[in-house]
């Protein structure tokens, strides 16, 4: 089993910033890539930020410059550090992982269970 676990959200005024992390954890053999998601009320969820394995990392348009996705390879984990927020950031955020496991022979994506994110202005 696998498991991705999201922490660090929470209630922040405009212009602030916050840390999300994401940690993988289970019968883990590797790790490609790994993204941030966003889902408001009453919208498809989003993709924000991706970061591959080689550490290259690509932006969606409306956070590029104030967003920045980073990994530590060793602790299986992704983090998403975001300043100047807006209330428009306001979402659930997920992360998610392509994640080889021990007994598979593919890659599959796992996602966390979310972590709210809220911007007041």
């Amino acid at each position: 089993q696998v498991q991705l676990v999201e922490s660090g959200g929470g209630l922040v005024q405009a212009g602030g910033s916050l840390r999300l992390s994401c940690a993988a954890s289970g019968s883990i053999v590797s790790i490609n890539s790994m993204a941030w998601y966003r889902q408001a009320p009453g919208i498809q969820r989003e993709w924000v930020a991706t970061i591959t394995s080689s550490g290259a990392t690509n932006y969606a348009e409306s956070v590029k410059g104030r967003f920045t996705i980073s990994r530590d390879v060793a602790k299986n984990t992704v983090y998403l550090q975001m300043n100047s927020l807006k209330p428009e950031d306001t979402a659930v955020y997920y992360c998610k992982a392509n994640i080889r496991s021990r007994g598979g022979s593919r890659f599959l994506d796992y996602w966390g269970q979310g972590t709210q994110v809220t911007v007041s202005s």
